[in-house]
This record gives structure tokens, C-alpha cells and sequence, in this order.
């Protein structure tokens, strides 16, 4: 296989890796906004018990998502098969 199409294989996962990591800690921001802001979801939160629970389920996956893209972003710049495989 050429250089050039690893390099180029490299700099696509890392580009995918970023994406993921940026759409995890978006994910964790509404997930910590609708369990915490008093003013705006908190209001129907108190209503619905799912809401509750889907929003520390949303920052669950937030978080997990963000380790993930991020030892994603690390494995790809070092070449690291083991976090790659993670």
C-alpha cells in the first residue's frame, strides 16, 4: 500500500474521530443543560420522570462518545492499534 494512502487513511480518521468527539461533548452540554437549568427544562423534567432519566442518559452517552472520539484522535496521530481497536 502506496504512503500516500495510509497518510491519507490517517488524516480521515482523525478528521472522523474529531466529529465524534465533537458530537459527544455536544451531547453532554444538552444533557447537563436539561438536567440542570432551573429555568428552562427543568420544568418539564419535574413533570416526566422519562425526561428526567433520558437526560442523564443523553450525558451518559455524551461523555462515553467524547472518550471515545478523543482516544480515537490519540490513536490515529500515534498509529496506536490498541486505541484504535478500543
Amino acid at each position: 500500500v502506496p504512503m500516500s494512502v495510509l497518510s491519507c487513511m490517517k488524516y480521515l480518521m482523525f478528521i472522523f474521530n474529531v466529529l465524534v468527539f465533537a458530537g459527544g461533548t455536544c451531547l453532554a452540554g444538552m444533557g447537563v443543560w436539561v438536567a440542570v437549568d432551573p429555568a428552562g427544562f427543568q420544568d418539564i423534567v419535574a413533570a416526566r420522570a422519562v425526561l428526567s432519566a433520558g437526560a442523564w442518559l443523553l450525558l451518559a452517552v455524551g461523555i462515553a462518545l467524547s472518550l471515545l472520539g478523543f482516544l480515537g484522535c490519540c490513536g490515529a496521530l500515534r498509529r496506536s492499534r490498541p486505541l484504535l481497536l478500543l
